[in-house]
């Protein structure tokens, strides 16, 4: 048969025409723009997805394909059969995509047809970032507060923030004066940080919301939300008085404990009898207890002689030290430790002297009323004085987070600086001598 509008010979067909005349008076990709443009926001690395979400997509990526074909309005009315990307320079701000489409024009007659389809990219600025480079205003807010009188629990959550990039949608993060606070532009981002912090550290929880703006006829309204986590304050290390209810609820553990571990819960450990207890974090706030001697109470003792016991629990064992004050070595105590695997003679090691102590607090009164014994000396922790004479510098560092000081913290006074600078020096000693901390963060070789 004969082409009906060229006369060319060509197998019968419903059309009754050949391809190239087909092809030129049928265009299947009428009705599909062959040009478009996709908005890019420069400060987060993101694409809009309409109407007004932004999602991440890499050049040539899935996620950029999916969103360039969901831009094109006529192709519901084809079959696509192939979508891919042609090679633009990146500064180009051009994406072409390769379309391979199909689609049945007369009877029984389907059409495949190639077309590329140029794509301009715009860089708007998304929502959060523009309230970002404006300082706008946040939508939640978590303040972290421990009422105690340094700053070592801070330093080590800074460093398992950093850790597991927990801060990465914060925008802004305040030093306070007891705490740290973290602005955030969505009140999942706030949430998210508050359950990870929940996770690591014992704490109570108390929400608010105020009321920006409200729309009575569409029904919405605006709210700012803030999360006061307030952490426990008992640090590692820290000797405390359990209440004897609490006391009789953990096995019967001696009121008088350490600090052996800071997790979701407090690990306390009884030093004269190795009883190991989690003092839950639920029970903790219903019973709150406080510190009765902390790090900086801590006094050097040298060790002259050591009567091991064989009773073990993990890496405590018990044993009975013969001490005195590193200062004055006149006079010597016997002391029942939990140190017996590390200790030896000759050591150093530090502890708290209760010799002439004196607390004001309801559970230690309890505790003399009762006739129990009171240790005069509580061992803590081996110390290094000698190892530290012997290092001239460390050579690894640690990563800060970028935290802006409040307005009244600027003008810090010489004291506080130091005591700052204290801190963090013995936080470091901290990291050196405690191979389980050391596991929990991240240190980098300084150059």
């Amino acid at each position: 048969s004969l082409c009906a509008s060229c006369g060319t010979v060509i197998a019968p067909n419903p059309a009754n025409m050949c391809i190239n005349c087909i092809r030129s008076d049928v265009d299947i990709t009428e009705g599909i723009p062959k040009q478009a443009t996709i908005h890019y926001c420069k400060g987060c690395d993101r694409y809009l997805q309409p109407p007004n979400s932004w999602v991440v997509a890499e050049l040539e990526s899935k996620e950029l394909l999916t969103l360039c074909l969901k831009k094109l309005k006529g192709l519901s009315k084809v079959r696509l059969v192939d979508a891919g990307f042609i090679w633009t320079e990146p500064h180009s701000r051009r994406v072409k995509v390769k379309l391979t489409i199909q689609k049945e024009v007369f009877a029984n007659t389907i059409l495949q047809q190639v077309f590329v389809v140029e794509y301009v990219v715009n860089t708007q600025q998304c929502e959060e970032c523009t309230r970002v480079a404006a300082q706008l205003t946040w939508k939640a807010v978590v303040q972290v507060r421990q009422k105690v009188s340094h700053k070592r629990t801070f330093l080590w959550l800074e460093q398992v923030i950093l850790k597991h990039n927990a801060h990465q949608n914060t925008t802004n993060i305040k030093e306070a004066k007891d705490g740290i606070d973290f602005y955030y532009t969505q009140r999942s981002h706030a949430i998210t940080m508050v359950e990870f912090l929940q996770s690591i550290v014992p704490s109570k929880l108390k929400t608010s919301e105020q009321l920006i703006s409200q729309d009575i006829h569409s029904g919405t309204a605006n709210y700012k939300f803030s999360y006061s986590l307030e952490i426990a304050p008992i640090c590692k290390d820290d000797l405390f008085v359990l209440s004897p209810k609490i006391a009789k609820s953990l096995s019967e553990i001696s009121p008088l404990v350490l600090c052996n571990r800071v997790s979701n819960s407090l690990s306390v450990l009884d030093p004269n009898t190795l009883k190991i207890c989690d003092l839950r974090n639920a029970v903790f706030w219903e019973h709150p207890v406080s510190a009765l001697c902390g790090v900086a109470d801590l006094v050097e003792f040298y060790v002259i002689d050591v009567q091991h016991e064989r009773i073990h629990n993990g890496r405590f064992g018990l044993a009975t030290a013969e001490v005195s004050r590193s200062r004055d070595l006149s006079q010597t105590f016997l002391v029942r430790t939990h140190l017996g695997n590390v200790l030896r003679p000759g050591d150093h090691v530090l502890g708290y002297d209760l010799t002439s102590a004196n607390f004001n607090d309801e559970n230690w009164d309890k505790f003399i009323t009762r006739k129990n014994a009171i240790p005069d000396i509580v061992l803590v922790r081996k110390s290094y004085p000698n190892a530290r004479k012997k290092l001239k510098g460390r050579n690894w560092k640690l990563k800060t987070m970028t935290v802006e000081e409040e307005i009244e913290a600027i003008g810090k006074s010489k004291t506080e600086k130091a005591k700052a600078e204290k801190d963090y020096e013995l936080f470091l000693r901290d990291i050196e001598e405690d191979p389980e901390l050391r596991g929990m963060i991240n240190l980098y070789k300084r150059e």
